[in-house]
C-alpha cells in the first residue's frame, strides 16, 4: 500500500526493485500541502519521524525527491531534523572534507574510478547505523550510487558458495592497508593516518587504533594497519536475519594505489588468501541485485547501513554528492 499523508507521498520511479511487496528504495515526494521551504521540510521530518523510521526499517533505503534542498546548509538542517547522533569518521579509508556542520564530501576519489560495494566502515568494529547522501550538483553523466540489500546478497552467496560462506562465518576476515602520512586525492583509499585517526600524534593514533582492535606497524613514510579477524556475516537482530556485512569485494577489487596491492588487502581470518573466482562471483551477484537511480539535484538518500551496501559509478563532472554519518 502506497504511503501518503499531509506531508509525504510515495511515488514510483524507474530502476526500483520490488521485494515481498516493498519498493527498494522507497521514494517519497512532497504533497501539495507541504510549503516549499527547508524549514517546512525539517518540521515535517520531525513530525513524521516514526513513519519514516518504519519505512526505513521495511525498505532499507528511502529516497527523498522533489524537496527544496539546495545547498549543504539545507542538507545539514535536514540531517539535524532527524535527531540521530553524529558518527565520527574514524578508521575509514576514503578522503573526505568537512563542508558544514555534520556534512562532509562523499569519497573524493577521481571521477573515472569506480568505488566498489561496501557497508560503511564494515572493516572496523564501530560503524554508523545510518547514512545520508545529498545531491548538491547533478552529475554530468554517470555517477550513480548503486545500492543493494545485504540479506539478499547473503542468501544468494550461501546458495551458490555454501562452503565459502560457512568458512567466512567461522573465521571472519582480516583487512590490511598501508596509509601515508597525508591524504592522497588520487587514490580511492587515500586517507592518510593523520586524518584517519583525527590526530597528528602517533601515540593518540595508536590509542584510537587499539580501541578499534586495529594493529599498527609504523613505516618510514606511513603506517601499516591490520584489522581483524572481524566478522564478515552479521545477524540483524531488528529484522531477524543474517546479512552480508563486509568490505571483501571492495578491498579485493578496489584497495589499490602506490602503497597497496588489493589482493593482499583482505584474507580469511587465518591469513590464507581468498579465491578470486568467488570474489568476482560475489561481485556479479552484487551488480545483479543492485539498484542504480540517476541522481537529481536536491535528492537525499537515507540508507540503513545494516541493511544496505552502496557503491559509486564513474562519472563525468560536474558532480557533488555530500554525506553525513549517524549512529
Amino acid at each position: 500500500m502506497a504511503v501518503e499523508n499531509q506531508n509525504f507521498m510515495e511515488i514510483q520511479i524507474p530502476h526500483q526493485k520490488h521485494y515481498h511487496g516493498t519498493n527498494f528504495p522507497l521514494v517519497l515526494s512532497p504533497t501539495s500541502a507541504l510549503p516549499a521551504s527547508i524549514s517546512s521540510f525539517s518540521r515535517a521530518i520531525k513530525n513524521q519521524k516514526p513513519l519514516i523510521d518504519s519505512l526505513l526499517l521495511k525498505s532499507g533505503a528511502v529516497l527523498f525527491r522533489g524537496f527544496p534542498v539546495e545547498v549543504a546548509s539545507d542538507f545539514n538542517d535536514v540531517v539535524e531534523a532527524f535527531g540521530f547522533e553524529e558518527f565520527p569518521y574514524v578508521g575509514g579509508a576514503a578522503p573526505r572534507t568537512r563542508v558544514v556542520g555534520r556534512v562532509f564530501t562523499a569519497n573524493e576519489s577521481p571521477p573515472d574510478q569506480k568505488i566498489p560495494f561496501h557497508h560503511e566502515l564494515a572493516q572496523v568494529p564501530e560503524f554508523p547505523a545510518k547514512l545520508f547522501f545529498f545531491c548538491e550538483v547533478e552529475p554530468g553523466n554517470g555517477g550513480e550510487t548503486p545500492i543493494v540489500l545485504s540479506h539478499v546478497v547473503y542468501e544468494r552467496m550461501r546458495e551458490r558458495y555454501p562452503e565459502f560462506v560457512q568458512r567466512l562465518e567461522e573465521q571472519g576476515l582480516i583487512y590490511t592497508r598501508v596509509l601515508g602520512e597525508g591524504d592522497d586525492p588520487s587514490s580511492p583509499i587515500g586517507r592518510g593516518w593523520k586524518s584517519t585517526f583525527l590526530t597528528d600524534d602517533k601515540g593518540i593514533a595508536e590509542e584510537r587504533a587499539a580501541k578499534l582492535g586495529m594493529k599498527l606497524e609504523w613505516l618510514e613514510d606511513g603506517v601499516k594497519t591490520v584489522m581483524g579477524p572481524i566478522p564478515a556475516i552479521k545477524y540483524d537482530e531488528v529484522r531477524g536475519r543474517k546479512i552480508w556485512f563486509n568490505s571483501m569485494v571492495a578491498a579485493y577489487t578496489g584497495w589499490e594505489d602506490v602503497r597497496n596491492n588489493p589482493v593482499n588487502a583482505v584474507t580469511f581470518g587465518d591469513g590464507t588468501a581468498l579465491p578470486a573466482d568467488i570474489i568476482y562471483g560475489c561481485l556479479r551477484i552484487l551488480e545483479e541485485e543492485s539498484v542504480a537511480i540517476p541522481w537529481q539535484k536536491g535528492d537525499i538518500l537515507l540508507i540503513d547501513n545494516w541493511a544496505v551496501l552502496h557503491s559509486r559509478r564513474p562519472f563525468l563532472p560536474p558532480r557533488r554528492i555530500l554525506a553525513s554519518l549517524c549512529r
